[in-house]
């Protein structure tokens, strides 16, 4: 039986022990929390019905001693050095997405893995989505011939979307921004999608929506630097919801972070509105783009090939009302996408993100007058009528996806023709995109990731 250790224990740490707790009690066992915030880990005791030894970061050596696994899920920024260190001490990680935040994490990260002998999953649950699943089959299948272009569009409603802007990852050294810590979501999909590198990266966008600037410019008037005030949505009442009183409102004394910093406040370092062209190696390009700030939430992809095209329609929420909007802030911290702390960046929380909800569920209403949650997938070949292709049913959260993944995690993927199990590689690849875009809106020019490598392991 397996010894698994948790890094960071904000919210999205609770499906892999809830998983260890029930499921694949026979494979392994939790054994230690690491965090720098005992509240958050006695949270965590409760939850395992039984205290678990307790380590600050600077105890993370001891940690690897007693584990043949980590599960790294603090916020990204500290990736590489938990990642690297337990992979040099031959412990097996698995990780969150992003896998880190930087090239140098990424260097990092595959020297260890080159030198030592430990495996490294990144957890790309996105792949494990059946709708996902099957964009991935129907491309290898040839189904609508050779990949020419790729249309992505990603909408972060303000709600999911307003909520990066509250913690730590509005601080673009912490969490890489949003092409980093949201995208490589997308780029990770489109690159397995391919089964392809990503070759140029060019990238355009800015914070359009949220900080002071852009609220004075709206004439908003005069913001808190923290929730909540009566009546207006962007703002969160962190007593009003159990869990998040728990993990955070109660904990924030022990190590200063805040958790509901208003949206409008300075120190935003962020994008909130990203356009990315991205080239690949065997010919086919993608224009994404990302905006944070809209009234409902969901993805839209179209991939034309040579001989057809297919098109993805996902509304995840059809819209929330803002008397809805803390309540579905407060039910993510059950489940959703979620991080050790420098400074006052705590150990990773959970968001409201509706792909984390089983297919059909969340908050909000499932119909919304013009606009109905749900999936659509359109296969149209060359001088043929669309078809509508039928999404699996899925049950739980990413539709079945998560399911589907903690059974790669724990038992291992076993004759998975779709290769979903991702590895260094891939989570390097995603990343460089996100890097590559970072340096571009710097810069202004388009960037060529050969002038970012070599990263060693990469070719793993």
């Amino acid at each position: 039986m397996r010894r698994y250790a948790f890094v960071g224990t904000g919210s999205r740490a609770r499906m892999y022990l809830d998983a260890l707790l029930g499921p694949y009690a026979d494979l392994g066992r939790p054994v230690a929390f690491c965090d720098t915030n005992e509240v958050r880990m006695a949270y965590y005791d409760r939850v395992a019905g039984a205290p678990l030894p307790h380590y600050a970061p600077d105890g993370y050596d001891r940690v690897l001693e007693g584990s043949d696994v980590v599960v790294v899920t603090s916020p990204d920024f500290t990736h590489a050095g938990y990642v690297s260190r337990a992979l040099r001490a031959g412990v097996d990680v698995v990780v969150e997405k992003p896998m880190t935040t930087d090239l140098e994490g990424l260097r990092e990260i595959g020297s260890a893995l080159v030198e030592g002998t430990a495996e490294l999953t990144v957890t790309f649950n996105y792949r494990y989505s059946p709708r996902n699943s099957l964009i991935r089959r129907l491309i290898a299948d040839g189904e609508i011939g050779e990949v020419t272009s790729v249309t992505f569009e990603w909408c972060l409603d303000t709600v999911h979307g307003a909520d990066y802007f509250r913690r730590w990852h509005r601080d673009k050294s912490a969490s890489g921004g949003l092409l980093v810590h949201k995208a490589t979501h997308h780029f990770d999909l489109v690159n397995w999608w391919l089964d392809d590198r990503p070759e140029v990266v060019f990238a355009r966008g800015g914070l359009r929506f949220y900080g002071p600037a852009n609220a004075a410019r709206r004439g908003l008037g005069p913001r808190p630097d923290r929730g909540p005030v009566a009546g207006d949505p962007f703002t969160l009442d962190l007593a009003s919801d159990e869990k998040l009183r728990e993990l955070y409102g109660a904990g924030e004394h022990l190590d200063g972070y805040i958790r509901d910093r208003d949206v409008f406040s300075d120190g935003i370092t962020i994008e909130d509105n990203l356009n990315v062209v991205v080239g690949y190696r065997g010919g086919a390009s993608m224009s994404y783009s990302l905006h944070a700030h809209c009234p409902w939430e969901g993805y839209r992809v179209a991939i034309n090939g040579t001989a057809g095209r297919i098109e993805l329609d996902v509304v995840e929420r059809p819209h929330v009302s803002p008397a809805d909007a803390l309540a579905t802030i407060g039910a993510a911290t059950a489940n959703p996408d979620s991080g050790t702390t420098r400074g006052s960046v705590a150990h990773r929380e959970g968001q409201p993100d509706p792909s984390a909800q089983p297919e059909g569920c969340g908050s909000g209403p499932a119909g919304s007058g013009h606009r109905t949650r749900g999936s659509r997938l359109l296969l149209q070949r060359h001088w043929e009528p669309a078809v509508e292709v039928p999404i699996p049913d899925g049950a739980g959260g990413h539709g079945g996806g998560d399911a589907m993944l903690l059974r790669d995690v724990f038992r291992g993927p076993s004759g998975d023709p779709l290769r979903r199990q991702a590895g260094f590689a891939d989570g390097a690849a995603s990343v460089l995109v996100g890097v590559a875009g970072n340096e571009s809106l710097r810069t202004g020019r388009a960037v060529r990731l050969d002038e970012l490598e070599p990263i060693p392991g990469m070719s793993a």
